[in-house]
């Protein structure tokens, strides 16, 4: 028997496809299910879990879990990988902004402290920007040199 009628009043109550359409093939049902020719009767079979709804078929992410988790450990990262330019993967300008922006805030939390005054905060600032320090642990090093940085106040 062909249950094409069915089947497609079926989808579109289930609001999916016909391939997901699942009409039983017991045969103590068969003649219910050809007889079923409207929308109510067909809402029936669904309610008698006669005709079901197959699950949506996702794509697994199991792969793209382990290359994620490679790739956090510093793997499939090399020339044959890479498809961009050094600066459109790591744009040199949002290097720089995450650099300073650090620093200034580093100087900043200093200032607040006390543990700096406002004109070597001045100085270290400019020194910043004119791109002195490569690092935080680079600019605490100067300040000590220096001797400008005061302990912290407990």
């Amino acid at each position: 028997m062909r249950f094409d009628h069915q089947r497609r009043l079926a989808s579109a109550i289930l609001g999916c496809g016909l391939n997901r359409v699942r009409i039983t093939t017991d045969p103590a049902e068969q003649e219910n299910i050809f007889d079923a020719i409207t929308r109510e009767q067909i809402r029936e079979l669904i309610r008698r879990n006669v005709i079901t709804k197959r699950p949506e078929q996702g794509v697994s992410r199991g792969r793209a879990r382990i290359r994620a988790a490679q790739r956090r450990k510093g793997r499939q990262r090399g020339q044959g990988t890479r498809r961009g330019t050094a600066n459109a993967r790591s744009s040199s300008k949002g290097q720089w902004m995450g650099n300073i922006r650090r620093l200034r805030a580093y100087l900043r939390e200093l200032r607040a402290q006390g543990r700096i005054d406002v004109h070597t905060y001045r100085r270290f600032y400019r020194q910043a920007k004119g791109g002195m320090f490569k690092s935080k642990a680079h600019l605490t090093q100067q300040l000590q040199i220096a001797g400008v940085l005061k302990e912290a106040a407990k």
